[in-house]
């Protein structure tokens, strides 16, 4: 999936796309800027499909592409269209070259088609994606157990320092923990425990929407170092 795309000297592009074989690479599109070339239109951002490639010294050369999905429904809409890019970006954080980004690409596709789901709030669609990403890369939250002593039986609070749920046995020097609707412990619970083809398919009330996105706001701030343009760009249409 084409991740980022910029342009290059007078007719080339440069393109960012997340492969399952290769992790995230770099990759030149020469001539995707002429009107008459065949990749004018396969190398914008959330282009899905297959990547004909050649590899020289320093860099890879796009050579064809056999796309699957453009995703066109998010380029008619341009609040989905920024949560789209947010989800890029966000993914584009995570990813390496060289490495295993199966799990990030098949959930960067699904988002994106849950995006196109009128029926599924972009704020859920947000969250969802955002815990998934971080589960992905080893930084998910504890919502099962304390974080501290491991009991399940005792009452928790949340708190992002700690990194998940702290009993009250535990929680003496707790000075952000946040009181849970069972709701939202739940919904936490089910995107971390579920397969990413069954993450979108369910809605929640407005209060839970609401705790989980002053929930990951306050993890994201304490465990993910980057501010996203695409997200200040998001917050200002919204």
């Amino acid at each position: 999936m084409v991740l980022q795309t910029a342009p290059i000297g007078e007719y080339d592009r440069r393109v960012v796309i997340l492969t399952k074989e290769q992790g995230k690479i770099s990759a030149f599109a020469r001539g995707a800027r002429k009107p008459n070339s065949p990749l004018v239109g396969a190398v914008n951002p959330f282009t899905f499909g297959q990547f004909t490639l050649y590899a020289g010294r320093s860099s890879y050369t796009i050579q064809s592409v056999h796309v699957e999905n453009y995703f066109s429904e998010l380029r008619e809409d341009i609040i989905a269209a920024y949560y789209g890019f947010y989800f890029m970006e966000y993914a584009m954080y995570f990813t390496k070259e060289a490495n295993d980004e199966r799990e990030m690409l098949k959930l960067l596709y699904q988002t994106l088609k849950a995006l196109t789901n009128p029926k599924i709030p972009n704020r859920l669609i947000r969250y969802v994606f955002e815990l998934k990403a971080l589960c992905i890369n080893g930084q998910a939250p504890q919502v099962f157990q304390c974080t501290c002593c491991g009991s399940t039986g005792h009452s928790m609070v949340f708190s992002p320092r700690k990194g998940g749920l702290v009993c009250t046995e535990c929680d003496g020097d707790v000075i952000d923990g946040m009181r849970l609707n069972n709701s939202t412990l739940y919904t936490l619970q089910y995107v971390e425990n579920s397969k990413i083809e069954h993450l979108y398919t369910f809605i929640v009330k407005e209060n839970v929407l609401d705790e989980l996105g002053r929930l990951m706001e306050r993890y994201n701030d304490l465990y993910v170092d980057k501010r996203f343009k695409s997200l200040e760009i998001l917050e200002t249409l919204l």
